[in-house]
């Protein structure tokens, strides 16, 4: 089966909820600490500049959110986050949603897309990060409370659309 990449429709709340929440549980890659309810979740995802699912068969199975990195005269960097479920995380699906994002936010006007807070024990993300061409800026040395209240460092990401 083919993973595909589409913008995210009500429906899928549910299923976007269940896997951003998860992340924020294994408390090692989103700085929230707090669940997302439903009403928050409906807001968060209509707010981003774009919010986009990875389905396999008829299972959401990631997400990625688009949305700027800053305001005004730094409008053009854009920042994303993504979020595969669990039992899924072996199949590119992060990577196809990197990828996608990276053209998505092209298309929305962006010249720059920027991580502020990349976790350095999140080996696979900064692997991937890397292969696509991302250039480190520099670490944030103890820069994340991990969920057994020891501190990771932070790398910051970007690349050039």
């Amino acid at each position: 089966m083919e993973v595909i990449i589409r913008e995210y429709l009500q429906e899928d709340i549910s299923c976007l909820m269940e896997i951003w929440n998860r992340v924020v549980e294994e408390a090692n890659a989103f700085p929230q600490t707090e669940h997302l309810t439903r009403e928050e979740a409906v807001n968060f995802f209509a707010a981003q500049t774009f919010t986009a699912v990875a389905v396999l068969g008829e299972e959401v199975v990631g997400l990625s959110i688009l949305h700027p990195n800053n305001i005004g005269r730094c409008g053009h960097i854009a920042n994303a986050s993504y979020a595969v479920r669990s039992g899924y995380r072996d199949l590119k699906i992060g990577e196809k949603l990197v990828r996608h994002s990276l053209v998505t936010a092209k298309e929305h006007g962006f010249r720059l897309m920027q991580f502020n807070a990349v976790v350095s024990i999140n080996h696979m993300a900064i692997h991937l990060y890397e292969k696509i061409g991302f250039s480190r800026l520099g670490v944030v040395p103890k820069g994340f409370l991990l969920g057994d209240g020891n501190y990771s460092d932070i790398i910051l990401y970007y690349i050039e659309l």
